[in-house]
């Protein structure tokens, strides 16, 4: 495509932006990006069609999806971190969305952001496989001032519909690809019991009676057979903040679209087993900060929207925002019937009215998140896709620049009718398998397509696959990967394709915040140089909540762990940690020997602290001195001791 500026354009000259680096999309990813990009020296600028920045991870996702601390690395952990001293804590990963928001805010403020909210992306001119502008509108009701044009070296698609992508003509793929194409199992149509009905629940208006046609919500397609490919898209909903405060808590009210019609499964559904509590049966309650709650779907039923996104993908502005819209209203829909609907039994209407909208969260939305959860959108086809063959680690890429670690988790993508009853086809949650790397060459096009565009969100991957890389700290650690390698390129006058990937995974160890200060030191139990067990000691891979891909636990009272700190380690003050798995089996007693500029003896009760790390104090580090920290075996109440992990982090940070 050839490039040619138009005349009307050329004279328009303050209506151009020159930047080094543009981002489209303020997600969370997109603002450790530009973050990063400025901390590398360049100048960003990050464009959004919406006002609401921070994405899911401001927008009530306040239940971090995680699987293994272990993957979240750099400025990703770093926002964690920073959400934990908001809350008095080492690190935390449940929070409210404002606090959410305010961190990212202040990730903004830091590197001085440039910012152009409420901007649509409406054309990309290309020369060649190089982007060289693209031009941008303020969004219909915004009072954003005419187009504008956008001139970058480098451009980042952090948007979780992968729209700039598209005008960019990268190759890009959306809903389920068929097993076969992969070599995979788990991907493609798929007829499973998890968030499923019950069997036997009618799908027609009058039961028995297929001539009165479907329920609302039900689809008319035969289900295809396992593992056979489509275009369907699993299911969006919203992450529900909700308060139970009576002081802070707006009643949940009939909004002007309510149609009751639309939860009439729901309540064959709750015929079917008389659930006897809200939680884990309709809806998944998880509890945050502050009496709120992150609420997500649980159950055949519940808040995800399933089969009413199809057309989002592709579609413009103003249908994605009816769709939007729609599942908005279906959602405030299902929390009102719930509550107030004389046919829902009483003690499930009782529990629904203790909650409401908090009155302190989303204060420009009614109290409503603005952010729908746009699952899987496109999905590029780039220099390598990511399948589940990476996921259960029969293929390990050289090239990682991030890891991830949770389930293949596919919400449902259909509601069908299967042997005279209602089923949901779609859902797969499958894990077991630790931290896994992601390869550079599926954030970036094909060589052929794209010259200076990175995709860490709606990166290079099979469903099944995008499945379990597509949580949020996940794509702030590839945002920041993208940015560094963008910036790389810029220095070397190169391609993203050119990239020295070796250099790019240097500096991601070596400045793993971008500011320069000193990394903190991390002992994994798995390292072979640093790390000494004496006694018998059991490594397992299957504990809830392990640092890395194992741990070692052991009932032998002689036994002992010792962590060395690594050679290279700088003198200073450090902040010593050690990490605590969850495990209903661990002692509560954990004797630690530091052997610092002098021995020092801590005790800790393990039990108290799964899944976090513990503080053993501050202490002086020298550097020409041999220390180290020994886990010793404590077995009480018949209980095991456990080692995992340690951790080093300099007053520098």
């Amino acid at each position: 495509m050839a490039f040619q500026l138009s005349a009307s354009l050329a004279t328009a000259q303050e209506k151009i932006h020159h930047v080094d680096v543009c981002i489209y999309g303020a997600t969370s990813a997109g603002i450790i990006a530009a973050y990063t990009a400025n901390k590398m020296g360049k100048s960003v600028l990050l464009v959004d069609p919406g006002k609401h920045i921070g994405g899911l991870t401001s927008g009530g996702l306040g239940q971090t999806d995680i699987g293994n601390k272990y993957a979240i690395t750099g400025l990703s952990r770093e926002f964690y971190r920073r959400i934990g001293k908001h809350y008095g804590r080492f690190e935390q990963w449940t929070f409210e969305p404002h606090v959410a928001g305010n961190v990212f805010k202040q990730f903004l403020a830091e590197a001085n952001v440039e910012m152009m909210l409420e901007h649509q992306l409406v054309r990309l001119t290309k020369e060649g496989e190089w982007i060289r502008e693209i031009e941008v509108q303020p969004v219909i009701g915004s009072s954003g001032s005419p187009r504008k044009i956008v001139r970058a070296a480098m451009f980042i698609d952090c948007s979780y519909e992968g729209d700039l992508m598209a005008k960019a003509e990268v190759s890009y793929t959306i809903g389920r690809e068929a097993n076969q194409k992969y070599g995979e199992t788990w991907n493609g149509v798929q007829l499973l019991t998890k968030h499923q009905f019950p069997d036997g629940v009618d799908p027609y208006k009058i039961p028995g009676n297929p001539t009165s046609g479907l329920l609302w919500g039900i689809s008319s397609d035969a289900v295809m057979p396992n593992g056979s490919g489509d275009k369907a898209i699993q299911a969006y909903n919203f992450r529900l903040c909700l308060t139970n405060n009576s002081k802070n808590r707006i009643p949940i009210s009939r909004p002007e679209e309510y149609d009751s019609t639309f939860y009439e499964l729901l309540l064959r559904q709750i015929a079917a087993y008389t659930p006897d509590s809200l939680n884990w049966q309709l809806l998944h309650i998880a509890n945050m900060p502050n009496q709120k709650t992150d609420i997500n779907n649980c159950g055949g039923f519940s808040s995800d929207m399933i089969g009413m996104n199809f057309e989002y993908v592709e579609a413009d502005y103003e249908k994605r925002n009816e769709i939007i819209k729609a599942h908005e209203a279906y959602t405030k829909g299902w929390l009102y019937f719930l509550g107030h609907d004389a046919r829902v039994p009483l003690h499930l209407r009782n529990e629904m009215m203790k909650w409401g909208y908090p009155a302190d969260e989303f204060q420009d939305n009614n109290h409503f998140s603005p952010q729908l959860y746009v699952r899987e959108a496109r999905r590029m086809v780039g220099s390598y896709v990511m399948t589940q063959h990476n996921c259960e680690g029969r293929e390990v890429v050289p090239d990682g620049v991030g890891m991830a670690a949770y389930t293949m988790d596919s919400h449902n993508c259909n509601r069908i009718v299967v042997n005279g009853m209602v089923k949901n086809e779609g859902d797969v949650q499958v894990g077991g398998f630790g931290p896994y790397p992601i390869s550079y060459r599926s954030i970036i096009p094909q060589r052929n397509e794209c010259a200076n565009l990175l995709v860490p969100v709606c990166l290079s991957a099979s469903h099944i696959a995008y499945g379990s890389i597509r949580m949020e700290p996940v794509f702030m650690v590839l945002a920041q990967s993208a940015a560094v390698a963008a910036s790389l390129a810029i220095d070397t006058k190169s391609s993203v394709q050119s990239v020295e990937v070796k250099e790019l995974q240097k500096i991601l160890k070596l400045n793993p915040l971008a500011n320069g200060s000193q990394p903190e030191l991390l002992i994994d139990n798995d390292d072979l140089v640093n790390v000494k067990f004496n006694g018998r000691w059991i490594k397992t891979e299957k504990l809830h909540g392990l640092y890395g891909s194992s741990a070692m636990y052991t009932d032998d009272k002689k036994a002992s762990a010792q962590f060395s700190l690594p050679s290279g380690a700088k003198s200073g003050t450090y902040s010593i940690y050690v990490y605590c798995p969850a495990w209903k089996n661990v002692s509560k007693k954990q004797n630690i020997v530091l052997q610092l500029e002098q021995k020092i003896k801590v005790t800790i009760n393990p039990s108290l602290n799964p899944d976090q790390w513990v503080s053993l104090g501050q202490f002086e580090i020298k550097s020409n001195k041999k220390q180290f920290i020994k886990l010793e075996s404590s077995k009480v109440n018949g209980g095991y001791s456990l080692a995992d992990a340690v951790l080093f982090v300099p007053h520098n940070q």
